[in-house]
């Protein structure tokens, strides 16, 4: 038969056992949240307004990228075709040479 400090002592253990088991969940669930981080994400929606600022700037950058970016490849573009048309190769040439000059008439406001 179980004395009373017996059973104390096994029911202790059971409970430790318990414990250790939920600790270690815990910890995975803490590194799973930091991996994630949502605390950063729970922190922006608590205060919209640096949310909104946030994604104002974004915008922002990604427009005047998207302005830098187009214009280099365009000038490069133009660029390639006035060498193409200095060639003056006879089909192709005649083609770039009116590009060109309504970009360039469009550039100095004119209508072409």
């Amino acid at each position: 038969m179980m004395t009373e400090n017996q059973e104390d002592l096994k029911n202790l253990k059971s409970v430790r056992n318990s414990l250790d088991a939920l600790e270690k969940r815990l910890q995975k669930l803490t590194a799973q949240m930091e991996r994630t981080q949502i605390a950063d994400y729970v922190q922006l929606l608590n205060r919209p307004f640096s949310l909104i600022w946030r994604n104002v700037l974004g915008g922002l950058s990604r427009g005047v990228g998207i302005a830098i970016g187009f214009t280099l490849f365009a000038s490069t573009i133009l660029y390639v075709l006035q060498l193409l048309g200095a060639l003056n190769l006879p089909i192709i040439g005649d083609y770039i040479a009116d590009i060109v000059r309504i970009v360039q008439n469009q550039l100095e406001g004119k209508a072409y």
